[in-house]
């Protein structure tokens, strides 16, 4: 008896999309991510989940921002797969930073999967009250009044 499988050619055909041109690897196709901003900072922090910490690298060269991991495939050989949705292979994410970052402060952690990257506003880029000096010497306004006769 036959079936009829509506799903069956999405799937092949996203599995064709998805490998690699090796049979046993394939490639990440993105980093998801988030980025917002806390105070005087910026916090992005990157799903990178069975990562080996040794392989995550931050970089920045001039205005941007580069994340990268690499996560190694398994190497069982004789296994036989029946579900190999995991990818392989290396990340990479690049971000342009503005004018405005302190980009010799910023700072990453890597832990439970997730890649926390701080990234500090320049201090000439904070908000600042500008004080308001008063040149020569105030000169106080008298009250005259006029007798009424």
């Amino acid at each position: 008896m036959l079936r009829f499988d509506p799903f069956g050619d999405i799937d092949s055909l996203t599995r064709g999309l998805l490998a690699n041109q090796s049979t046993n690897s394939r490639v990440p196709r993105f980093m998801p991510m988030d980025l917002c901003k806390i105070g005087d900072h910026y916090v992005l922090t990157a799903d990178l989940p069975g990562i080996d910490p040794g392989s995550v690298d931050v970089d920045v060269d001039g205005g941007t921002l580069t994340i990268s991991a690499h996560r190694t495939a398994r190497s069982e050989e004789s296994a036989q797969w029946l579900a190999n949705e995991r990818f392989s292979g290396s990340y990479r994410r690049q971000l342009s930073l503005g004018d405005n970052i302190d980009t010799s402060a910023i700072s990453a952690t890597y832990e439970n999967g997730v890649l926390t990257v701080t990234i500090p506003v320049a201090e000439k880029a904070k908000p600042r009250k500008i004080e308001v000096s008063h040149t020569g010497s105030a000169v106080p306004i008298e009250r005259t009044t006029v007798d009424a006769e």
